[in-house]
């Protein structure tokens, strides 16, 4: 069987209103013509969608079902529709942005700042996300670049190094550690230490410097990002290690940071799909971005 967008307009209209009459006036059409397409429906799908108990309809398990995908198809719908009208009133181009939070906090900010006073005429869109919400917004084409401090893994996606940034251990002002220029696994140990999910990839790099110092980490505390871990250092909570564009991220805060020694700095990365030419703006945005790195380092 095949429907069509007309009788799943009429579908989901019933079900948001519950009612026929309700069904028609959203639609601005008669009762009559909602009834006799609810009712073709309903044949042509070969089961009720409908209890109709007191002269009110109740939506069958079925129906409940089939609404959660046609919601779905009518938040692609409106995508589109927010698309076109972003294209007509932003003629001159749109460029649609995701970063890891570590670069996104505050590197992604500046360099938005920076390129719209050149291109003022070009609308941006920016959100940071996590790593696979990152990753599903390029694969989908609805983020045309992203930038992030992890590699990304995927067949269909490019990445380019465009910096770096070392590991640091933050820890409240006035603390023990302030006392020391580098950090060692060992200088850490007597001290809460506020870390990641074993088996995160800020985790494992993480562990991996304890232990290839024979030594482990007991965390306090375990959080999904390195700004999770600076909220609380702010806090007062205990210590952590971060990303430095993370602690840099933080300014009038807290704590103090000091440079840690054996970890290996992380890189930051442009990702975007790897068959999709390179648009004019993107480009642009990417050499702004660039600079505001290297100023940054």
């Amino acid at each position: 069987m095949k429907l069509n967008l007309r009788q799943i307009e009429v579908f989901r209209a019933v079900m948001i209103t519950g009612t026929i009459r309700g069904a028609a006036e959203l639609l601005f059409v008669s009762q009559p013509a909602v009834s006799r397409l609810l009712s073709h429906l309903e044949q042509r799908i070969g089961f009720p969608l409908f209890q109709r108990i007191r002269g009110r309809l109740h939506a069958t398990l079925e129906a409940k079902k089939l609404f959660h995908e046609v919601e779905n198809v009518y938040e692609g719908v409106q995508r589109v529709s927010d698309m076109a009208r972003d294209l007509f009133e932003h003629q001159e181009g749109i460029l649609n942005l995701v970063a890891s939070p570590s670069i996104g906090q505050m590197l992604i900010p500046a360099a938005i700042t920076e390129y719209r006073r050149d291109q003022p005429q070009v609308k941006l869109t920016f959100q940071y996300l996590t790593h696979i919400a990152l990753t599903e917004r390029l694969l989908k084409r609805h983020a045309d670049l992203g930038v992030t401090i992890l590699p990304l893994s995927h067949p269909n996606l490019e990445l380019e190094p465009i910096g770096a940034t070392r590991w640091v251990c933050i820890f409240p002002r006035g603390h023990a550690l302030a006392d020391h220029a580098t950090l060692a696994p060992v200088d850490l140990l007597p001290y809460p230490l506020i870390a990641y999910e074993r088996n995160s990839p800020f985790g494992q790099r993480v562990h991996g410097w304890f232990e290839g110092e024979g030594q482990a980490a007991k965390a306090v505390v375990e959080v999904g990002s390195p700004q999770n871990a600076c909220a609380l250092v702010q806090a007062g909570a205990g210590i952590a290690l971060v990303d430095e564009f993370s602690a840099r991220s933080w300014p009038g805060s807290l704590f103090e940071a000091r440079p840690v020694s054996g970890m290996e700095a992380l890189t930051a990365y442009v990702v975007r799909l790897r068959e999709e030419p390179l648009s004019q703006i993107s480009q642009s945005f990417l050499e702004t971005l660039k600079g505001v790195l290297r100023r940054a380092a």
